[in-house]
This record gives C-alpha cells, structure tokens and sequence, in this order.
C-alpha cells in the first residue's frame, strides 16, 4: 500500500483527491494539511511513501514546505501538484527537491499514476515543465568563458578595455599593483587569451562591455 500525504490550502481539492485515490486499491490517503507549515510536521510524524504538495499556500508555501521537508528527511518523495507553470514556480520547486510535477488540472488517474510511478522510483513531469527544464539544461551547458570570471575580475576587464594600465586599475580599486597583476593573469587563463588586447577584443566581441 502506497501511503499519501495531501497538503493543500483547498479543502475541496483535498477532498476530491483523496476520495479518487480512497478507490484505489494500492493507495491511501494517511493524512492532510492546508498549509505547509503543517504539512511539515504531519510529513515528519507520518513518514508516507509520497507527499502531494500545493505551492501557493498561506502561512508556507509549497517550495519552502518541500525545502524543509526535504532537507529533514531526503528520502521524502515530493509530487508539485498546482495551478502554476511559470518559471517562478516551477525551477525553485524542482531545486527545492520536488521529484514530480502535475497540474490541478490533469486527471485524477493521471495523479493516481504520478504516485506510482514516482513511488517506484521514477519522476512525472507535465510536457511543458519537461521543456522548460531541457531549455535550462541546454542554457546551462553552453557556458561562455567569460561565465567563470569573477565579479572582482569583471571590473577589472572594463578598466582594461578603457586602456588603463596595472597601476591605473590598482588605483581606481584601491588594491595593490600585485593583486591587479593575479588578475589580469586569471582573466587571461579563463578568456584562453595571450595578452591584455586579445582579452578586450573579446570583451567586445562578446558584448562584455559596449565599444565606444
């Protein structure tokens, strides 16, 4: 038997879920909280195979509940169940450690299968959330060079490409001369560049700063 765990602010949601997974005869309903402070503690007292968690809630939301959750008991398995797809919801919710992603609008035995299928060891997510995280996994493995500068070796790139020599950018950020020069040395190495000019030509190139 797959032990569930709803935590939803809406009572009718609560109840509609839980009477559509009360006839299923692999699932049941062990408990439920409308906020996810409370959910916290029932999750916590309870320990069921999953969690169905809202995201927008009063007094904790969803993602904060799933942090806390997650971060007190990694092994929990979190299924989002929500309204919301926007980005501002669903990266934060997946980071939180959320394993599924259904809308309120799928069909309740999509839900019932989302459950077992994330209860065995798998992840259901709706198409557009799967796009969205393929996009940022693409996003994220095209990195450009200029991504592992620092912020430090950033400014120090703009006073080059303004033509400042070492000791101009020693003065202008009150550093000394030997830490501007391990700068430029850094910015050099992680621009794959042999010199200072082929490190400003790519700043330009690369829209780093804007060519006078």
């Amino acid at each position: 038997m797959i032990k569930v765990v709803l935590v939803d602010d809406h009572e009718m949601v609560r109840m509609g879920v839980s009477t559509y997974l009360s006839t299923q005869n692999d699932i049941e309903v062990v408990g439920q909280a409308s906020n996810g402070k409370e959910g916290i503690e029932l999750v916590l007292n309870t320990k069921p195979d999953i969690i169905l968690m809202d995201l927008v809630m009063e007094v904790m939301d969803g993602i904060e509940a799933t942090k806390q959750i997650i971060a007190k008991w990694p092994d929990a398995k979190i299924i989002i169940v929500t309204s919301f797809i926007d980005d501002e919801n669903v990266y934060p919710a997946i980071d939180a450690g959320a394993i599924s992603y259904m809308l309120k609008t799928s069909r309740a035995s999509d839900i019932a299968n989302a459950i077992r299928t994330t209860h065995n060891g798998g992840s259901v997510l709706e198409p557009v959330v799967t796009g969205k995280m393929m996009n940022r996994m693409r996003k994220s493995s095209h990195r450009e060079l200029h991504d592992d500068l620092t912020a430090r070796e950033q400014e120090v790139l703009h006073l080059m490409t303004e033509g400042k020599s070492n000791q101009e950018i020693a003065d202008t950020l009150f550093v000394s001369l030997k830490t501007v020069k391990t700068h430029v040395s850094n910015i050099l190495t992680k621009l794959e560049v042999v010199d200072r000019t082929q490190a400003v030509i790519y700043a330009f190139r690369h829209g780093i700063v804007e060519q006078k």
